[in-house]
């Protein structure tokens, strides 16, 4: 059922976005990773360039998004690590210059959480992943605009993408983890 301004409806027991195109914002998003390092600690970084689609449908489990996030755009605080990340033994962002992501479906959901399926391009290798993803809440903006606001997450073996650059640690173990959580904060914008 819609409210009565139209721009949001209730399902299931959530007030969510009424259908429609919506629009990453860039000034409320960040798309992080955390990546174990040495064995011992961790290290978070964010890509700085990401832009997002995503079409709310009239069944909400057949909504779609599509995102591209520039892979040079990628920063840990550490020029030169960065620097190293951005070179052909990880993102090779001069022949890769994007990674990619689009859903291919909704495989569940319980309240606000919901599990996306879709597809992740890193390095030009494709593999499927699942996002979890919290459904936040939708209003609208000062500004008028009609926004909604959503976390997700997922982990994955970089090696499964071509990153396999790493080094030997005299103690055992490697320099860079395997295995890589991304997390995600956003507000969807209202376009259509």
């Amino acid at each position: 059922m819609t409210t009565s301004t139209g721009v949001t409806r209730e399902w299931q027991g959530l007030t969510i976005p009424a259908p429609g195109t919506y629009q990453l914002d860039p000034a409320h998003r960040r798309v992080g990773f955390v990546a174990r390092h040495m064995m011992v600690s961790k290290v978070r970084g964010e890509f700085t360039e990401a832009s997002a689609t995503i079409t709310v449908a009239e069944d909400p489990l057949e909504s779609a998004v599509q995102a591209t996030i520039g892979a040079a755009s990628i920063t840990t605080g550490q020029d030169d690590r960065d620097a190293h990340l951005r070179s052909a033994d990880f993102l090779d962002a001069e022949k890769y210059p994007t990674l990619e992501f689009r859903s291919t479906g909704v495989t569940s959901h319980s309240g606000s959480e919901f599990v996306l399926a879709g597809e992740l391009t890193i390095h030009g290798v494709t593999r499927p992943v699942e996002l979890k993803v919290e459904f936040e809440g939708v209003g609208r903006s000062p500004f008028g605009q009609d926004i909604f606001g959503f976390t997700a997450s997922t982990e994955i073996d970089r090696e499964d993408f071509g990153l396999t650059w790493n080094v030997a640690l005299e103690t055992g173990g490697v320099l860079v983890g395997k295995k890589i959580k991304i997390e995600i904060e956003g507000e969807g914008v209202r376009q259509s």
